[in-house]
């Protein structure tokens, strides 16, 4: 096993939070009777365990010859019971330290009084309400994960009206659908994909732009929803560019020419379905006699975890010219590092990427997700004196499969000029 010290410290640390816990399980359960406690107690370790023994076999189920379904499941299982787990853990680690704190100072004042009483106190009780807190903040994430599973295919199309003083003429009303990280690997109801699929087409866009990850790492997760793809026509054309995910940088391959072959058939699949993918290149759109130039690059981050592919100066000076750009690429943080400063005539930039991490909350005047910890740009739109970022939180889903709210998203942009 690859990893294998970082694997077991994981295990421990998990096997500690487990015994963590249970500490306080069996505090709040003194009052049931024996056999509930022996059934409540045998049940959380018999789940315990097989989680734990579980994550051993983690990195056979995300091998690519897996089934996506039992993985995605599996996956899902032990995120949600560590994830709720910890944040209950939370709670009880503060009334621990209150109660570390409340015993310092008791026992300073026992010493004052030796004299009087020797016997140090007790220790302090733990409080009952912040070790239920923790019990249903804990049981309340996992329900969230789990109600979350029903909305992996609950589509909502976003309406963004954007307005620019550079837009030709010809292009005022323009309506674009922008999709992002369909992963079809991820998917196992073709029905609810297809409704999807129709969902874009009644937007009766005049352009399509996709901005990565059409599979999760195999061109072959793609074969089954070919022909629904496939289905998606503008006036203007439908374009695509790769996500990080593309690449298939995730899986064990036998070879470099194995993993270069999937790369080739994914290229290949986009161009059967009649999507033009942009390689580091550009596209010229026209229409009614004026211009407006596609840019579309391959995966690059900010991030050091992630690959650079990308090569935004070679797509730029591709040798055709219009007033209005936009620029197709994967991942948000590219637009802050080198599209805001170096290519300020980039007056849209779409991207993808985060999938508003599938978990947070979406309100009026309201939104927050962890992802918004590691990217300044995660959804939605930014601007930056006269150029915008849009970022779309996915289509489809990976690791998790479900949504909690950031539902898959279908967005419509229609470019108006501001005079």
């Amino acid at each position: 096993m690859r990893n294998a010290p970082f694997w077991w410290i994981f295990l421990g640390f998990l096997f500690l939070l487990d015994l963590y816990v249970f500490q306080v399980m069996r505090h709040l359960t003194t009052g049931a009777s024996a056999r509930g406690r022996m059934l409540m107690h045998g049940s959380y370790w018999v789940i315990s365990i097989l989680s734990l023994g579980l994550i051993v076999f983690l990195p056979t189920l995300f091998s690519k010859n897996a089934g996506q379904v039992a993985r995605s499941l599996l996956f899902a299982l032990i995120a949600g019971l560590f994830l709720a787990k910890l944040l209950a853990a939370v709670f009880f680690l503060t009334d621990d330290v209150r109660r570390a704190l409340q015993w310092g100072v008791t026992k300073i004042v026992n010493n004052k009084q030796a004299s009087v009483d020797n016997k140090a106190t007790d220790l302090i009780t733990r409080s009952a309400f912040l070790s239920w807190a923790g019990m249903l903040a804990g049981s309340g994430l996992f329900g969230a994960l789990a109600y979350g599973m029903g909305n992996r295919y609950r589509y909502q199309v976003k309406n963004i009206p954007l307005y620019f003083s550079s837009l030709p003429a010809a292009f005022n009303g323009l309506r674009i659908a922008h999709l992002s990280d369909i992963h079809a690997g991820s998917f196992t109801d073709r029905t609810a994909v297809e409704k999807g699929v129709e969902m874009i087409l009644a937007q009766r866009p005049d352009l399509i732009l996709f901005t990565g990850d059409l599979v999760n790492n195999l061109a072959s997760e793609m074969e089954p929803y070919l022909d629904l793809f496939a289905r998606l026509r503008a006036p203007l054309g439908v374009y695509s560019i790769l996500g990080n995910h593309d690449y298939a940088d995730y899986v064990r391959w036998n070879s470099v020419e194995e993993k270069q072959e999937n790369l080739r058939t994914l290229k290949a699949m986009q161009q059967k379905m009649g999507w033009r993918l942009l390689l580091n290149e550009q596209a010229l759109v026209e229409k009614d006699g004026d211009k407006l130039l596609l840019l579309g690059v391959e995966n690059w981050s900010a991030k050091l975890r992630f690959p650079k592919y990308g090569d935004l100066a070679r797509a730029y000076a591709d040798g055709q010219a219009a007033p209005f750009k936009i620029l197709m690429s994967h991942d948000p943080s590219h637009w802050r590092a080198e599209v805001c400063e170096g290519y300020r005539d980039i007056a849209l930039t779409l991207s993808g990427h985060t999938h508003g991490m599938q978990f947070g909350v979406e309100l009026p005047g309201m939104r927050w997700s962890p992802v918004q910890y590691f990217y300044n740009e995660w959804a939605g739109l930014y601007e930056n004196k006269e150029q915008k970022l849009y970022v779309n939180t996915g289509f489809g889903f990976i690791g998790y499969p479900g949504r909690v709210g950031f539902l898959p998203e279908i967005t419509l942009i229609e470019l108006f000029s501001k005079d």
